[in-house]
């Protein structure tokens, strides 16, 4: 089996330390391993060693190591998925491939782009489809679609960035009605690179100019008055089960890049102290948004819940979610009685399965 990490969006170095998270959990009596890494440049290799470092802050922090992956290491390999139906996950280095596990976070990776380079190899693979991908990378389609099965979620608006470009004080006024304070965010990023609170006008421009630097499409969201941070863990294919919810106590104002892996103060509560009919629905909900993106195979479900009021939001899904050692996915998996290995074990048997599934529709009317 292959394991695909790295990329070219700004979640590379996470992806390095999910990667590595996922190879030490593989069972080598049961599994092949081999690393697929895709440089920061696009190029793809097989490298010599797979990732080893778990932590997304020591990966961040070695710095070099990150920017040596546009390098030629010793022994590393120039590789090339043959996108094309019996080639078996063929790859021009000439290995083939049984099953792939995406541990690629952001564009170019988690939004569908790999996803359907697998579809056209008909390859296996661990997690969403293209559809899926797509729209849980996209914070402005995955609302629709919440929005079209009547998901609770924030008021918002999309922003394009030739928009803001043309005319900032129309975009202000247009997004001015939400209120504030307002968050802002690249509609097609994760890991919280390039969000940013807005509690007035000026904050809000440079907000907005951030965001665009990653992203054509911005998001601009009201906030949640006081909010707590919960998520739950999904996990199937057609009947899809929700783990034991989550709390994240960020260490800074808001769950950012900088609480999630350069800090170490941010705190995780499994299971969440909520009660047991918030915990009924965050589960419900988890279930409902997974279905609502067609998801397949895992996702991360988060939620805001709002301190004073006690209502639930919907905020978005996690496709391909971390498994770094921060990484909520598993750790909410293992509290309700499955353990990182066997979620692997897990995810890679709903790969099989929805692709098994899919072999048998017909693809011709004759």
């Amino acid at each position: 089996m292959g394991v695909i990490y790295g990329g070219r969006s700004g979640e590379h170095e996470v992806s390095l330390a999910s990667a590595a998270a996922v190879f030490q959990n593989l069972d080598p009596e049961r599994y092949e391993a081999i690393p697929i890494r895709i440089n920061k440049d696009g190029r793809w290799v097989l490298p010599s060693a797979p990732p080893r470092l778990t932590s997304a802050a020591e990966v961040i922090a070695a710095g070099g190591a990150a920017s040596a992956t546009l390098q030629e290491g010793a022994g590393d390999r120039d590789a090339q998925l043959v996108p094309r139906p019996g080639s078996q996950g063929e790859l021009v280095a000439g290995v083939g491939l049984d099953v792939v596990f995406p541990a690629i976070h952001g564009p170019y990776g988690e939004d569908g782009t790999v996803q359907g380079l697998l579809e056209l190899a008909n390859v296996p693979y661990v997690g969403c489809g293209v559809l899926a991908s797509a729209t849980g990378m996209d914070k402005g389609a995955m609302k629709v679609a919440f929005g079209a099965r009547g998901l609770p979620i924030c008021d918002y608006e999309v922003v394009l960035k030739h928009e803001w470009r043309k005319n900032e004080r129309h975009v202000l006024n247009t997004v001015g009605r939400l209120g504030f304070p307002l968050f802002v965010k690249p509609a097609n990023l994760g890991s919280s690179v390039g969000i940013s609170k807005a509690r007035h006008a000026v904050e809000l421009r440079a907000a907005i100019t951030l965001a665009a630097e990653f992203d054509r499409r911005i998001i601009v969201e009201a906030a949640v008055p006081n909010a707590r941070e919960i998520e739950c863990s999904v996990l199937g294919n057609d009947e899809p089960e929700a783990s034991v919810p989550g709390e994240i106590v960020p260490s800074r104002e808001f769950y950012d890049y900088e609480a999630k892996y350069i800090d170490d103060g941010s705190v995780p509560l499994i299971p969440a102290p909520i009660s047991e009919a918030q915990t009924a629905e965050v589960r419900a909900l988890a279930i409902a948004a997974f279905k609502a993106i067609d998801g397949a195979g895992m996702a991360r479900v988060d939620f805001l819940l709002a301190r004073d009021s006690g209502v639930l939001y919907v905020n978005e899904v996690n496709t391909i979610p971390g498994f770094t050692t921060i990484g909520m996915f598993a750790k909410m998996w293992a509290a309700s009685g499955l353990d990182f290995p066997h979620l692997v074990d897990r995810l890679i048997a709903l790969a099989i399965e929805r692709h098994r599934d899919k072999q048998q529709l017909r693809t011709s009317t004759s």
